[in-house]
């Protein structure tokens, strides 16, 4: 009689410890996500001010100086705001983490259209929509890199 027994090939599933993650916890997302915004931001901001861009938005007939105070929270507060919402939401279904990236993408594209209407002049309305789409792209990365760890 022959005996046909497999050796022990390991075990099948690989030790935990081995396991490693890609993405980023809820929190280092996030402040990685506003950390990217407002360094972009704010070389978009110093790019603007070396070409001479007034960095001045008329608004019911009152003028607003662009400061880099101004540009430090509108990078910020949307960012937290949005992003923290989804990853609250993910926490009951996972879905919710793609549906913010389309839709904080899509409203950063949409809000564009503020700074095109504003009425300032070319500089401050390019360094404007620049802000906007750098936002939006970091609530796309930023739930990513949350999306990422999640997955595994």
């Amino acid at each position: 009689m022959s005996s046909n027994t497999v050796q022990n090939p390991g075990p099948a599933v690989p030790d935990a410890s081995a396991v490693h993650r890609s993405g980023l916890t809820w929190w280092k997302a996030l402040a990685t996500g506003a950390a990217f915004a407002v360094l972009v931001n704010l070389i978009v901001l110093a790019v603007a001010e070396l070409a001479d861009a007034s960095l001045v938005v008329v608004d019911g007939g009152k003028e607003h100086p662009i400061a880099v105070g101004d540009v430090i929270g509108a990078s910020v507060v949307p960012l937290a705001v949005g992003t923290g919402a989804a990853l609250l939401l993910s926490l009951w279904k996972l879905v919710f983490l793609r549906i913010a990236q389309y839709t904080g993408g899509g409203l950063a594209l949409l809000s564009v259209a503020g700074p095109l209407s504003s009425g300032a002049d070319g500089g401050t309305v390019a360094a404007l929509s620049l802000m906007h789409i750098t936002l939006g792209v970091a609530v796309v990365i930023t739930l990513e890199l949350h999306r990422r760890h999640r997955l595994l």
